[in-house]
């Protein structure tokens, strides 16, 4: 190849961990590379991303809600750019299965990066045969955990990269600056939790827990985040006279909030490397995290750095919230512990990973 091309193949931002890991590595590529195309569904992109050509529908029919229809008009755009451009590598950041496919059908080499454990999406046999035959057909796969790594090699017989998300700690000390109005009352344990309202973020566990607790501590908890939970959210928190001391809003900088708080809450039921907990421990804040595949259990070094507690279920998440309660001055050996260890997380170290294992394709 005479010049470094390369497709990002991201069709649907949608707003969190995975899209803020997205615009780190496709900025750091751009400045690396001699070209950097971006396949996407989304618009108003270009103040988030720098040198990069963005190819998106002009009808905001391919955007309405879910997912199927940005796919289908992204693989539309990959086809008639791979079609002209022999010479080219594609990254896919997502709909990984359809790029893969598409790819080894018009002999295009791929890199294949997935976000989220497979306990989230690989569910069922067909799903899981169909993911074992697509994913080895991929050039290079990359996970961004350890655990994740493992999980893949055993349900899809597969060898994937592990490059942990590059942690910009900069940038959240930064961030967190900013001055905000105060959120939590005096005097109250101060908890926060940041995510999309989403069924994968289990939210209604964490909401479960406190409603336990309501009677024995006094709190305060601020859930940042939107989706389509929220209502659902909402409502239980109206129900069971949580109102006083549950807050509900969404911003792009929770940094802030989260240097106010006591304590940052994970509740998932699956995710891949939470940013969150990167994020907070930065904050040098103390996490409990479910103990969720994949992730969690790899950054809190099984609870050097924090409490893990069983995923679903709130009583085991209540314990946890008490024992913190009790111990809260000696826990702060973990803190610092959790805040030694981000030196895994190296930015620039692990933007570096990115970029080699991209120029291994070229140089073939």
């Amino acid at each position: 190849m005479t010049q470094k091309k390369i497709i990002l193949f991201m069709p649907s931002v949608e707003g969190g961990g995975v899209e803020k890991n997205f615009f780190i590595i496709a900025n750091y590529l751009a400045k690396k590379l001699d070209k950097v195309f971006l396949i996407t569904a989304e618009k108003n992109l270009t103040n988030k991303l720098k040198n990069i050509q963005i190819i998106y529908p002009r009808s905001n029919f391919w955007r309405s809600e879910g997912r199927l229809r940005k796919y289908i008009i992204c693989i539309f755009n990959l086809i008639k750019i791979l079609i002209r451009n022999k010479d080219i590598l594609v990254f896919s950041f997502q709909a990984n299965l359809y790029a893969i496919i598409t790819c080894k059908i018009l002999n295009i080499k791929i890199i294949s990066r997935s976000n989220s454990s497979p306990s989230g999406w690989s569910n069922n046999f067909f799903k899981k045969l169909l993911y074992k035959i697509g994913l080895n057909l991929a050039d290079r796969l990359i996970v961004n955990s350890i655990e994740f790594k493992n999980e893949m090699k055993k349900k899809f017989s597969v060898n994937p990269i592990h490059i942990y998300n590059p942690l910009n700690q900069k940038e959240i000390l930064s961030l967190s600056k900013k001055k905000v109005k105060k959120v939590f009352s005096k005097n109250v344990l101060k908890i926060i939790s940041v995510g999309r309202l989403v069924d994968q973020k289990d939210q209604m566990t964490l909401l479960k827990a406190l409603k336990s607790l309501k009677e024995k501590i006094s709190f305060n908890l601020i859930i940042i985040g939107r989706g389509i939970n929220k209502d659902k959210i909402k409502n239980y928190v109206h129900q069971n006279k949580m109102n006083k001391f549950v807050k509900i809003f969404y911003t792009n900088n929770p940094f802030p909030y989260v240097k106010q708080a006591d304590l940052l809450i994970l509740s998932s039921t699956f995710e891949g490397l939470p940013n969150v907990l990167l994020e907070a421990i930065t904050l040098k804040k103390f996490v409990i995290s479910s103990n969720c595949p994949t992730g969690p259990r790899e950054i809190l070094d099984n609870e050097k750095g924090g409490f893990l507690y069983d995923v679903g279920e709130y009583k085991s998440l209540s314990k946890k919230i008490v024992q913190y309660v009790k111990s809260k001055k000696s826990l702060k050996k973990k803190i610092k512990y959790a805040n030694k260890r981000l030196i895994r997380f190296n930015y620039q170290k692990n933007l570096n990973r990115y970029l080699k294992v991209v120029n291994s394709l070229y140089n073939r």
